[in-house]
């Protein structure tokens, strides 16, 4: 009989879909991503867990004791159990309006160190917030389902009676998908929900402007980027720190960082940028954070201006932090990415659903409560005859049935009846009681009307949010700013900040790149280079000036200042080195951009020519790479920045010359265009060199001018042979 091999060949697709999507499905929809209500699992069940031990009136609890009843509901481990109520804690500062009250170390959310003490040591309670969240939670307002033992229920979801959701920062990794949620004032958020249950399409922009972060900070504020956010629930926003200048003691004070930095991370950065050289103004920097808050002070050197340096630090550090918007939800169990009204809107519909419930829990009460009301009021008619049934049933089985055939009511009416205490059955009890039967039914069809009209559920949701902001509302604590003020102020002071003389820069065949001042120029020597090694490049320029290299069919941007400067008898620097790209590409080329204004023209073996606009490598941010900085396709051989038309002299390996004007080469905005064909070549032949017309010292440059693009060119003539070239590289 034949063994069954140990290994099976199995389809991926089916081994994937049968094994790995479970787990990815069990991540999303119950682990990572938050719902309506604002909450993931694990806060849900921690949260419920308190409500349950009675902690939302109550006094604090040990930490510990709380985990240990949490893990009734949650199967994960108490360590994972209690970070997650860190977060939620007043100490820890991570939320905007926090959950849980507490007492003792939580550590800080901006502290990346700053471990906070077990929980046998901590206490906790519900912060009054809760009482929000909580709110009609016994009146079926939610549904509720077996933890995940089945001894026990729990809800589905918490009827918070604000966007929770929005409330506070949220973020999730699931398994291919993600979600980052960013805080809102909560006054303005409620407001917001109101404006939107009267339009779900109106602006909420000058309601709720922009996001809050409970640490504070500076948001740089751009209305259109805001405005896509709110519509897409994507995109990013930037927030810097808050400072003061102590002029008494000439140091900066930082008390308030981006909700997304740390101290650490900051003050590690500082280090190494003075370390490096790269900031040269600052003496000493160091935490002094304290039970009064967070503070980091930064001693300055004498005459140092602490604007131009912060703005240094605002492009250096996290002290100016971005924070990626992505606003996935789960909206009944379908992750879904909504835009702020969107969100809002999902939101109104489960709380309707909520407040519905409700109001049908108090009429059903109600109704109840009618119903025996009713009942004993026909007693009132004839006590003693109720009195005489009960007296004279032989069998207690019997009394319920007798009462209800003696009186006609039902079951329910009659077993209330027979439960009353003797001393009770007197004709001012039984009046007592029944005189709120007409306030009842007034009740109960108030709440019939309320409940079937959707306007009367909405001022019900309305008053709540109202409710929310007169107990719970605070200022906001995030300032807004205008960003295009303070992009326009850091690029002054930072280009202000830089020292600008002229320069000089040679590069060499092999890739070297010397900077060297004018001055000194004046009493240098001869260049010193490596053996076999050429000068190809000499360019005047200034220190604050922009320089591209070409290499490997990239582009690559640079300041001339972070250019080391040198001298004649250095070899200078590697340039692949200082653009960080692989050594093995040779550098092709470099352009000093100026103001962008003028043409590339790239000349390639293959015969063909480009030519892009220099403003193709403009860019707004300070990206140090451009991919696609010109065709790979087929080998550079030259390249040139030219301000306007003019005259190009093409070599090819068949000793074969054409002179063509560059007005004929079509313009192209792309930057990695293959060009247009202007040198038909012969089988093999390639193009070995292409230099100006002006420089080239040939007699007549007319005799190799064609009419029309592409040509053959024509063979060198004897009185040209011989001359020679400018060798590009």
């Amino acid at each position: 009989m034949a063994k069954k091999p140990i290994i099976e060949e199995q389809i991926i697709t089916e081994t994937l879909e049968k094994n790995y999507m479970p787990y990815a499905m069990s991540v999303i929809i119950s682990r990572a991503i938050p719902e309506i209500d604002g909450f993931k699992p694990s806060h849900r069940k921690l949260l419920y867990t308190m409500y349950k031990m009675g902690l939302l009136n109550g006094n604090r609890t040990k930490s510990a004791n709380v985990v240990g009843q949490t893990m009734k509901l949650n199967p994960h481990g108490d360590q994972a159990i209690y970070e997650t109520m860190v977060r939620l804690t007043e100490g820890n500062g991570s939320l905007l309006v926090p959950l849980v009250d507490s007492k003792g170390n939580f550590g800080r959310q901006y502290s990346r160190d700053m471990a906070y003490a077990a929980s046998r040591y901590t206490e906790v309670r519900l912060a009054k917030v809760c009482s929000e969240i909580f709110k009609d939670m016994d009146k079926n307002t939610i549904d509720f389902v077996d933890n995940y033992d089945g001894t026990l229920k729990e809800p589905t979801l918490l009827p918070t009676t604000f966007p929770n959701i929005l409330a506070n920062p949220n973020q999730g990794i699931a398994v291919g998908m993600a979600s980052n949620i960013c805080s809102f004032n909560l006054s303005e958020l409620c407001n917001a929900t109101i404006a939107v249950m009267k339009d779900p399409e109106c602006d909420l922009l000058d309601i709720m402007p922009a996001p809050d972060f409970p640490g504070g900070g500076e948001l740089l504020y751009n209305r259109e980027e805001m405005s896509e956010i709110y519509k897409t629930g994507r995109g990013s926003f930037k927030v810097r720190a808050k400072y003061i200048y102590d002029k008494k003691n000439n140091c900066i004070e930082i008390n308030e960082i981006p909700y997304t930095a740390s101290v650490e991370a900051i003050i590690e950065k500082v280090v190494e940028l003075v370390k490096t050289g790269k900031i040269r103004e600052i003496s000493d920097i160091r935490d002094e954070t304290d039970l009064s808050g967070l503070k980091v002070t930064i001693d300055l050197k004498r005459g140092t201006n602490p604007e131009k340096l912060m703005a240094k630090l605002f492009k250096t550090t996290q002290l100016e932090d971005s924070f990626g918007c992505n606003f996935n939800v789960l909206v009944e169990g379908s992750p879904l990415v909504l835009g702020v009204n969107d969100i809002l809107c999902e939101w109104l519909r489960f709380r309707h659903s909520c407040v519905k419930r409700g109001i049908i829990y108090d009429i059903d009460k109600k109704s109840d409560k009618l119903h025996l009301l009713e009942g004993l009021e026909k007693i009132l008619l004839d006590i003693d005859k109720a009195i005489k049934i009960v007296r004279e049933t032989e069998e207690d089985s019997q009394v319920v049935p007798n009462l209800m055939s003696g009186f006609d009511i039902t079951e329910v009416q009659a077993e209330f009846v027979a439960e009353i205490k003797l001393r009770n059955l007197n004709k001012e009890y039984i009046l007592k009681r029944t005189a709120e039967i007409e306030s009842l039914k007034a009740e109960i069809e108030d709440l019939t009307k309320t409940v079937n009209s959707k306007s009367g559920i909405n001022k019900i949701i309305e008053k709540q949010l109202k409710d929310v902001i007169k107990k719970f509302g605070v200022d906001r604590k995030t300032i807004l700013i205008s960003a295009d003020e303070v992009d326009a102020s850091m690029n002054e002071d930072l280009e202000d900040d830089t020292p600008d003389f002229a320069v000089k820069l040679f590069r060499t065949r092999d890739g070297y790149i010397k900077k060297i001042s004018l001055a000194a120029l004046r009493t240098s020597g001869e260049q010193r280079m490596k053996d076999d090694d050429v000068m190809v490049e000499e360019v005047e320029t200034t220190n604050r000036a922009e320089v591209i290299f070409f290499t490997g069919g990239d582009a690559y941007k640079m300041k001339v200042k972070d250019i080391p400067d040198s001298k004649a008898s250095q070899l200078g620097e590697f340039i692949p080195n200082l653009i960080g790209s692989d050594s093995k590409d040779k550098v092709r080329g470099m352009v000093l951009p100026g103001d962008y204004s003028g043409n590339i023209v790239f000349c390639f073996e293959n015969g063909k020519c480009a030519k892009v606009p220099v403003k193709a490598y403009e860019t707004k941010s300070n990206r140090r790479r451009l991919t696609g900085g010109y065709s790979d396709k087929s080998e550079l051989v030259a390249m040139f920045h030219i301000k306007e038309d003019c005259e190009l002299l093409l070599f090819s390996t068949a000793d074969k010359v054409l002179c063509v004007n560059t007005e004929k080469i079509s313009l192209k905005t792309t930057r990695s265009t293959q060009g247009v064909a202007v040198m038909t070549l012969r089988r093999g032949a390639t193009i070995k060199q292409v230099v100006l017309a002006d420089d080239s010292n040939f007699a007549d440059v007319k005799k190799y001018r064609p009419r029309n693009i592409p040509a053959a060119g024509v063979t060198i003539q004897n009185e040209d042979t011989g001359i020679e070239q400018i060798s590009f590289v």
